[in-house]
């Protein structure tokens, strides 16, 4: 075992021994090595104005650049990564050729179009910006806001910003210095790469990375106390914002295999590993309802970071996609030292805080129905559009047999403990005609399924009438009735793209 990582900062290779496992990538940035381009905003992966670039390999072995919230990165999840921050955009920290002194084109890009104005963010969406140019995507007109969707500008006001974004080219083939410097990347990546467990501590708390399933496995069989991390994005304001004490974390994102989606049989099955970012494009085929609700309750930053798994295993009573994937009828894998079971997503939650998973037991895999489901739509609603909390979230979808209803699965976020089925309203829509009428009578039947509480989100009686609303629009959406949609609704870039102003 290793009691250092190593990682490329800037294009060079470091190493970090004896320091707390809670350690953010943020302060080791700012207090230790002096690099305080990237900003402290609101610790807790909202604002962006900590945004780096982490470049890792994919499962299928291609390179792909990452925007990540360093205020919420823990240190030990850097091991054989390389991170860029803004100051290595320029010749000195990034390896290539640029003229010394000049700036790069995604920062150009901002002085040319006036895009700055305190300067606060602006680092942050500057390496937005040089993620989405290094992976030769995000910056088309209908896509620039999901790119800057996680970066917050209090200032300028966003069309300088949006100027500047659509004003960068993303070439097939990449300019001089940026070869070079993704050769060096590269290169520098390979040569650290190693299979051994890494830990770092500082003798009082510790971050454990292992590589493998039996190395993952013996880390948690052993250590007391133990909080799995996987992408952080919730753990990571345990610490920062909670001030708690976690003596002992283990690692999902770099253990072998962890990463991957495969199909086993009827199901798609999600690594413990996998994140937002990589399922959304596999979960949301033939669902596009649920590719667009994945892209609003995070942006890409937290997309890049947060896992699938880390999401239900969290057990949030308003996170949105446990009720998307109750709908569809998804299960869970639960492994531990004595045990090995699977069993249905909704019977994971029991009340609030509460799962059924034992002290031993880690989230393996989440497996979700390959069945095409035409009749699936979700629905969220909250105070802001893109990445918030949502007031409540409403997941449907029937099946239909010569007109009537033969089954229904209808869960909701944010009316409960816990993401929760309308077994009433599922009730009173089983065996229904497909008429509006059905679900007029369904949608009734929600104040016997639910007692919502009032909170800064919303009240009690707001939370049953907008759950009400949204079941009779789906009811209209699938009676044929015209319903309006408000964004995209999970299309693809190439669709987005058809649909920008302006286009043929």
């Amino acid at each position: 075992m290793r009691d250092r990582i190593t990682f490329i900062l800037n294009n060079q290779v470091e190493q970090v021994s004896g320091i707390a496992g809670d350690t953010t990538l943020l302060n080791w940035l700012r207090q230790t090595r002096g690099l305080t381009g990237s900003k402290e905003g609101c610790g807790e992966g909202d604002c962006g104005a900590c945004t780096v670039v982490v470049a890792r390999r994919q499962a299928d072995g291609t390179m792909r650049w990452h925007p990540v919230n360093a205020c919420i990165q823990f240190m030990g999840m850097l091991e054989g990564v390389s991170v860029t921050t803004v100051e290595g955009l320029r010749t000195g920290g990034a390896g290539g050729n640029m003229q010394d002194g000049a700036l790069h084109p995604c920062q150009q890009v901002m002085v040319d179009h006036h895009a700055s104005q305190c300067g606060f963010c602006t680092p942050g969406f500057v390496m937005s910006l040089f993620a989405a140019w290094c992976n030769g995507e995000g910056l088309e007109p209908a896509e620039i806001d999901t790119t800057l969707a996680g970066n917050l500008c209090r200032c300028t006001g966003y069309r300088p910003i949006v100027d500047a974004a659509a004003s960068l080219e993303v070439r097939a083939i990449p300019p001089v210095f940026e070869r070079q410097r993704r050769e060096t990347e590269a290169s520098l990546m390979a040569a650290i790469a190693h299979d051994e467990t890494v830990c770092l501590t500082d003798g009082r708390r510790s971050f454990t990375a292992p590589a493998s399933l039996d190395g993952f496995l013996q880390s948690f069989a052993q250590s007391q106390d133990v909080t799995i991390v996987s992408g952080a994005t919730d753990v990571g304001l345990w610490v920062t914002k909670q001030n708690r004490n976690l003596p002992n974390m283990i690692w999902t994102g770099r253990v072998r295999g962890f990463d991957r989606v495969e199909r086993r049989g009827a199901h798609w099955r999600i690594g413990p590993a996998v994140t937002h970012e990589a399922a959304m494009s596999t979960l949301a085929k033939g669902r596009p309802d649920l590719g667009e609700v994945m892209r609003r309750f995070g942006s890409a930053q937290v997309r890049a970071s947060g896992t699938v798994c880390g999401n239900i295993a969290n057990g949030s009573p308003i996170g949105d996609l446990p009720p998307m994937l109750i709908a569809l009828a998804a299960e869970i894998e639960l492994v531990g030292p004595a045990s090995n079971r699977r069993l249905s997503l909704d019977a994971f939650f029991i009340d609030y805080g509460r799962q059924d998973r034992g002290v031993d037991e880690f989230v393996s895999g989440v497996l979700v129905p390959v069945t095409p489901t035409p009749l699936f739509r979700a629905y969220k609603i909250s105070k802001r559009f893109d990445q918030d909390i949502s007031a409540v979230l409403g997941a449907f979808n029937l099946t239909v047999s010569e007109g009537r209803i033969t089954s229904a699965r209808l869960a909701f976020g944010g009316m409960a403990a816990t993401p929760k089925r309308a077994a009433a309203a599922e009730a009173a829509l089983t065996g229904a005609p497909l008429e509006l009428a059905s679900f007029e009578a369904a949608a009734a039947e929600l104040a016997v399924d639910f007692t919502p509480i009032t909170d800064m989100r919303a009240s009690a009686d707001y939370r049953l009438q907008v759950a009400a609303n949204l079941l009779l629009k789906y009811g209209l959406d699938v009676t044929g009735a015209p319903v309006p949609r408000l964004t995209g609704a999970g299309l693809s870039a190439d669709d987005l793209r058809a649909a920008a102003p302006g286009a043929g």
